[in-house]
């Protein structure tokens, strides 16, 4: 088990590519707290992990409004009262309305920013001082490929994922001495519900396997995967690193 007993907090745990990266972390030993607002999907996902005799660790459904600064500071603080701290962060959950640049308010890009951005370095803050104490600690933050350019009304997400970048190599750099590592990884164009914006799916699809080096869709378990590596001692050399996981979409 690569991350027997460690403490996880992964944000958007239940939805999306989060509920495969749950199942794997808690097969592999760790306790998962599960930040979500979808709470039937939350406890769904809480009541399978615990009724798998293959399953070496848990989940925990943490009800929480990421857009709520202080609500998510308080949750992660009174999870880091607790016996142990948390070991693992997973900035995972975001939010990507989509329309014309001109018809975004400033509102609404600061929405966006503070569920996918600011709530990320809240919860970095709350629980890198356990990390610290313990010399031991791993960030990783989900941007994304958009971030390279081609994708039109989506500028809030964009410029969010690529604050999320930012935070990575700051954050790496400031932590390393402490053996905290910060990573980002970059889902290239998987089939979750965030497709659904898109008018046609079947030209989508096709777009995407055009741009991909390898010509199938990417599966959830490509990113669980990629997250329990960077969650664990194998990559505790790797530091300040956006590593897309696109099929080879983008390469540089």
């Amino acid at each position: 088990m690569l991350i027997k007993d460690k403490r996880v907090i992964i944000t958007g745990g239940a939805g999306g590519l989060g509920y495969t990266t749950t199942r794997k972390l808690a097969a592999e030993g760790a306790t998962v707290y599960v930040f979500e607002q979808k709470k039937e999907a939350a406890e769904q996902l809480v009541k399978e992990i615990s009724d798998d005799k293959s399953c070496h660790g848990s989940a925990i459904y943490v009800p929480c409004d990421l857009d709520n600064i202080e609500e998510t500071r308080n949750i992660a603080a009174e999870l880091m009262g607790k016996e142990g701290g948390i070991d693992i962060l997973i900035n995972n959950a975001a939010i990507y309305p989509s329309k014309e640049f001109l018809e975004y308010s400033i509102e609404e890009y600061r929405n966006v920013h503070r569920v996918n951005v600011e709530s990320g370095i809240t919860l970095a803050q709350t629980v890198v001082p356990g990390m610290i104490e313990k010399e031991w600690g791993r960030i990783i933050n989900i941007a994304s490929i958009t971030f390279y350019g081609g994708w039109e009304k989506l500028m809030p997400y964009v410029v969010s994922k690529g604050s999320l970048v930012g935070l990575t190599r700051s954050l790496a750099r400031e932590l390393g001495k402490h053996n905290i590592t910060v990573n980002a990884v970059s889902p290239g164009a998987f089939p979750t519900d965030a497709e659904k914006i898109h008018p046609d799916p079947e030209g989508y699809q096709q777009f995407v396997l055009e741009h991909q080096a390898l010509k199938r869709r990417g599966k959830p378990e490509d990113i669980a995967n990629t997250l329990l590596f960077l969650s664990s001692d194998m990559s505790g050399f790797i530091t300040g690193q956006v590593i897309n996981v696109d099929g080879g979409w983008v390469m540089h």
